[in-house]
């Protein structure tokens, strides 16, 4: 078991806005699909979905330090710094292969949900054990 998880990104030409760069929107994106990567990995989708219950992002926060631009390779680096009751903090780093410069730094706030009432529940301790925590950043 890994605590990180590398999702690396081509970044496409519709990733792009009026300014020449990766839209601030796309990063919110990349960061889901670097998450439900991870969480596919280790087996956390599956798992969730057998006992009736999701995740859902109750904050994100971004910081962008550079720009994206097309044709870049970019890795998004996601892992898990905490369990509370209900919710994880998952945090992101978004690195350009190139030359390993950081280009965003975020994190979201995930709750898990029972799927049929909609309501925050306790993440069970065998979810909790598939991810080795990372409180830091690599």
């Amino acid at each position: 078991m890994t605590a990180i998880f590398r999702h690396p990104i081509i970044v496409p030409p519709e990733a792009i806005d009026g300014l020449g760069h990766v839209n601030n929107v796309v990063y919110v994106q990349w960061m889901q699909d670097a998450a439900i990567g991870h969480s596919n990995a280790v087996g956390c989708t599956r798992l969730s979905l057998d006992a009736g219950a999701h995740w859902v992002a109750r904050t994100h926060q971004i910081e962008y330090l550079r720009p994206a631009f097309a044709g870049d390779e970019i890795h998004v680096l996601t892992w898990v710094a905490d369990f509370r009751k209900v919710r994880s903090l998952r945090k992101y780093k978004f690195i350009r292969a190139r030359d390993e410069v950081v280009l965003a730094a975020a994190q979201t706030d995930w709750v898990y949900v029972n799927a049929s009432s909609g309501r925050p529940q306790a993440i069970p301790p065998e979810i909790q054990q598939l991810f080795q925590l990372l409180a830091d950043e690599p």
